[in-house]
């Protein structure tokens, strides 16, 4: 079995980690009626709308 010879360093151990940890900015789509950023799959809580028909009535409107 292997065995490693000498202790990793916090700073090797770290940018390892540190790499591999990234946060990714979420993928925003646009709006095909108002044209407000949006999340993939979600309605858009401006106008109400998800892929073209009315969905839920905003808050704003009622």
């Amino acid at each position: 079995m292997a065995v490693p010879r000498f202790k990793t360093s916090k700073a090797r151990t770290r940018r390892r980690q540190s790499i591999n940890m990234k946060l990714s900015s979420p993928t925003l789509i646009e709006c095909s009626t108002c044209g407000n950023r949006v999340l993939l799959h979600h309605v858009c809580p401006k106008c109400g709308f998800y892929r073209g028909k009315q969905v839920i009535v905003p808050e704003s409107k009622v």
